[in-house]
């Protein structure tokens, strides 16, 4: 077993992470700690989250500083105002026995005029988020001209969060000499710019593989009804009463939405999203490491950044758009050696996504049924037992209530004892859970069989929760389904409803909205424009060819051979990510609210 002594630290260090309770390197720490303090070749590292990055590059850039001058020597740039935070502590801690060594950060959300004082003063080691040591260099109060080394910290998240100018700002900005260092649990085609314009020949390290998830993640799903979705979510809830995890929603809108349904109904759940004000956020995320909080519903951008080790589930309120993304979210569990479960909530149209996200990740997902009542029944009585056997008892406060109690219970046996006293708290999961339905979605209902097969009759690939539309607008008017997500979303005023499939034609589109919204959204689409075009919307009575047959044009030119010879490749399913140059822009997200 290679020990932090092997690694080259010095004892300075090696005192620190001792005292912090280091007692074995994690697998990126084995080889980028000797890789940094040996040599200067540039480096990109694969690492998923948890596994030590910070330790990786923060302990030998501790030690490689030179302490003596006050000169800013080494920028680390992360995505996010808490990671930043994070880092800094966490060098702050590596560095306790050197006192000559400064690290500051600086992000955004805060006043600028402390940080530009803390840089006057002098920091060897500066960690910012982009858009905040952009201002500051822009500012001249940042001097990177003559650093010795640059990190990029989760660079494929920076790049995800819209970072890509200030990245390449803040990288032309900086000396060719420097050595150059990227963190990455991805590596999207933006991350391979980078590497091409602004690293010198680097070498490259793995700690597991690429796009994979960890090991210590069991992948689970549930399948019901999309209208299901909250119900299956508190039976995920009860029937793991011990549960400390993140929920992730789509939109920041469903994100308030869910968590006060969950406060409402007794959970203790809070949530986190982009409408909060930083000192709200910090409150939140200050109760859910301390663990006064065992639910937090967020989004993918608002949790970026929270970093909480012992996390025993994910669950997936809503499927993201891309696979990698699902990878960062079950990351946030089974770190440090420990087990962790991901769970999604699907409903029938999705299960293509996990198959898609199986063979990227190249890990197995579980199907399981939905626990009913009675499941849930009764791990929550186990766990009643087991709070009362660890309940700690003050017998100097309660003996002198004990005669009066003596005197009042006479009249009950042993066994009524027991049960009045756990009926006291478990009547409500008995009353709630009685003759409670099977949420569990029935193969041949609008989805596959979990081998994938499709059912005997192609009428039952219709799912009866969905209402499929006709809508007059199509690629000819830059239509894309990003951008029908958005008008949908407009009509509504909301992010509730769960879409369908979306086809993209070029004189017309079609698109599946749960059936609860679907009267809503044609009376306020009917009143809308898409550009120029007045929106027309009607319930589809025909699938697209024979429509599209309808409305072609007929001339000399055109005869003999179908006319939109595209249509086929603009069609897209939301289950998967409209690629660029068809159906429009293609680019995802555009005119979509999160």
């Amino acid at each position: 077993m290679i020990t932090f002594e092997q690694l080259g630290l010095n004892a300075e260090v090696l005192s620190a992470i001792q005292s912090i309770g280091y007692e074995k390197p994690t697998s990126i720490q084995e080889k980028a700690i000797p890789h940094l303090l040996n040599n200067t070749n540039d480096l990109i590292a694969f690492a998923q989250t948890g596994t030590g990055k910070t330790a990786a590059f923060g302990l030998p850039l501790v030690q490689l500083v030179d302490h003596s001058i006050t000169n800013t020597q080494a920028l680390i740039l992360c995505p996010t105002r808490e990671l930043c935070i994070q880092i800094a502590n966490d060098l702050e801690a590596f560095s306790k026995n050197i006192p000559s060594l400064h690290v500051l950060p600086v992000y955004g959300g805060a006043s600028i005029e402390p940080q530009i004082r803390a840089l006057k003063k002098g920091a060897q080691i500066v960690v910012g988020t982009p858009g905040r040591t952009n201002d500051l260099i822009n500012k001249r109060k940042l001097d990177i001209t003559n650093i010795n080394y640059l990190v990029l910290d989760e660079a494929d998240e920076m790049l995800t969060m819209g970072f890509k100018d200030e990245l390449d700002a803040i990288l032309s900005t900086t000396p060719y000499e420097k050595q150059t260092l990227l963190f990455s649990a991805t590596m999207p085609s933006e991350i391979v710019s980078i590497t091409k314009n602004y690293m010198n020949n680097p070498d490259r390290i793995e700690a597991g593989k690429m796009n994979q998830g960890a090991d210590t993640v069991e992948h689970i799903y549930y399948q019901a009804h999309a209208r299901d979705r909250y119900l299956v979510l508190k039976r995920i809830a009860d029937i793991n009463p011990n549960i400390y995890g993140i929920i992730f929603c789509r939109t920041r809108m469903e994100t308030k939405e869910v968590a006060n349904k969950l406060m409402h109904d007794g959970y203790n759940a809070d949530a986190l999203h982009g409408d909060l004000s930083q000192a709200q956020r910090d409150e939140v995320m200050g109760r859910f490491r301390s663990k006064h909080l065992q639910l937090l519903v967020a989004t993918d951008v608002a949790a970026r950044g929270l970093d909480v080790d012992n996390l025993s589930h994910v669950i997936n309120y809503n499927l993201p758009d891309e696979p990698e993304v699902y990878i960062h979210r079950s990351g946030r569990t089974g770190r440090a050696g420990r087990k962790g479960i991901s769970i999604a909530i699907i409903h029938g149209r999705e299960i293509s996504k996990i198959k898609t996200i199986e063979k990227k990740s190249n890990k197995t997902f579980e199907r399981k049924d939905i626990p009913n009542g009675e499941e849930i029944c009764q791990v929550q009585l186990y766990s009643l037992i087991e709070k009362l056997q660890q309940v700690q008892v003050d017998d100097h406060q309660i003996e002198p209530y004990m005669p009066e109690i003596h005197t009042k219970l006479a009249s009950l046996t042993r066994d009524d004892l027991v049960k009045r006293l756990v009926s006291v708290e478990f009547n409500r999961f008995l009353s709630y859970y009685k003759n409670s339905p099977d949420l569990n979605l029935k193969e041949g209902k609008g989805n596959r069989d979990e081998k994938g097969e499709r059912g005997p009759k192609r009428r039952e690939r219709s799912n009866e929760d969905f209402e499929r539309f006709h809508i007059n607008v199509g690629s000819k008017h830059n239509l894309a389904p990003a951008r029908l997500i958005g008008l949908i979303n407009e009509a509504l005023d909301s992010s509730k409803p769960q879409i369908g499939k979306i086809e993209v034609l070029r004189q017309f589109s079609f698109f599946e909205i749960e059936k609860t919204y679907a009267k809503e959204l044609s009376e306020k689409l009917n009143t809308m424009h898409f550009g120029e075009v007045a929106v027309k919307v009607e319930v589809s009575k025909g699938g697209p060819r024979e429509q599209e047959r309808d409305e072609r044009p007929r001339s000399k030119k055109s005869s003999g051979r179908r006319d939109g010879r595209g249509t086929r490749n603009e069609s897209a399913d939301w289950n998967f990510k409209p690629k660029k140059g068809r159906g429009g822009s293609g680019r995802r997200g555009k005119g979509r609210r999160r």
